[in-house]
């Protein structure tokens, strides 16, 4: 995607010599892909009890342990 944006040249700079990175558009991909890794886990931490689950854990877990497509492991 091509798109102009100003930028703030001592950000810009800062950020260049920071990442040791060359070009503007490998900084401002770099910016957008650590936004998200941040932001990403604060959006899941929002459902943080507020999600219901019916089940029975320890059920699940001794099932697994015996799941034919699942290495055994020893206790």
């Amino acid at each position: 995607m091509k798109t102009n944006v100003e930028v703030d040249e001592s950000l810009m700079a800062d950020a260049l010599q920071a990442t040791g990175l060359t070009a503007t558009d490998q900084v401002i991909e770099l910016a957008l892909t650590l936004l998200i890794q941040i932001k990403r886990p604060e959006a899941i931490q929002a459902f943080r009890g507020k999600l219901s689950w019916d089940g029975n854990l320890d059920e699940m877990r001794t099932s697994l342990m015996h799941h034919p497509h699942l290495p055994t492991r020893n206790p």
